[in-house]
């Protein structure tokens, strides 16, 4: 019994430093970050269904508030797959709410041209004019959307990073304003939460955020919004995925 008791010391001793250096190394590369994306900056972050940005972005939500960056959202369907779209919207602005992005800076596009559906293909010109409009009318200078890999690999996500990738290869954003996409990793990291920290710091991203143990509560409130989606994969998702917790980004 002693030998087991000085473990479980051993083990919670192991736990506090851990929580600890995630902290600080979390504050020092929040304090690196603000010189690399600039304070107060109008940041809009481009997803395709409502709970993208808790699932997936919720990391680089709190972590831009964090630096003082003033976040709008841009949602490119209502979730409609299961003819739940009235209900998935107000999910997502209750969401968005716990994250800090008031109502008045959510857009939520719901018609027939970008519908929530993995098989039907988006036309990249129609989301980039949309796109580019978006930002233009509201003065954005930080663009934050899915990879060429979409996270998940879903069509809807990999249809934003084409349009991004569209307008900045093409030179038409708006002098100033940068993209930031966010990585997608393999299935084992995927789904090892904080155990993917170390390889993490150890790879090459331009932006990482890491959510401290009180910014992890509050992304969490935020997925249970999203009550309509919560069946038992989504539950296991939130308790075990590195998104929930980890986000690494690069520039394009």
């Amino acid at each position: 019994m002693e030998v087991v008791g000085v473990l479980g010391l051993i083990v919670v001793v192991l736990a506090s430093g851990f929580f600890w250096v995630w902290d600080f190394l979390e504050r020092m590369k929040s304090q690196e970050q603000a010189g690399l994306l600039g304070g107060e900056s109008r940041t809009l972050l481009v997803i395709a269904h409502p709970d993208d940005e808790a699932m997936f972005f919720a990391p680089t939500v709190l972590g831009l508030t964090r630096l003082r960056h003033r976040v709008f959202l841009l949602c490119f369907s209502a979730g409609n797959y299961y003819n739940q779209g009235e209900i998935r919207k107000q999910e997502l602005l209750q969401s968005c709410d716990v994250l800090g992005v008031p109502p008045s800076s959510v857009m939520i596009i719901d018609n027939r041209d970008f519908p929530d559906d993995p098989g039907v293909q988006w036309d990249t010109e129609h989301v980039a004019s949309v796109l580019l409009q978006h930002i233009e009318v509201n003065g954005i200078n930080l663009v934050v959307t899915f990879d060429v890999g979409g996270v998940s690999g879903h069509s809807n996500h990999v249809a934003l990073y084409t349009a991004v990738r569209t307008l900045h290869s093409e030179g038409k954003l708006p002098k100033g304003c940068s993209v930031l996409t966010l990585q997608s990793v393999n299935v084992l990291r995927k789904y090892i939460s904080l155990l993917d920290l170390p390889f993490s710091l150890l790879q090459t991203s331009d932006v990482l955020f890491v959510l401290t143990s009180k910014e992890v509560a509050q992304a969490k409130r935020a997925m249970s919004c999203h009550r309509s989606q919560l069946l038992w994969f989504r539950r296991l998702y939130v308790r075990f995925s590195r998104y929930m917790r980890i986000n690494s980004l690069h520039f394009l």
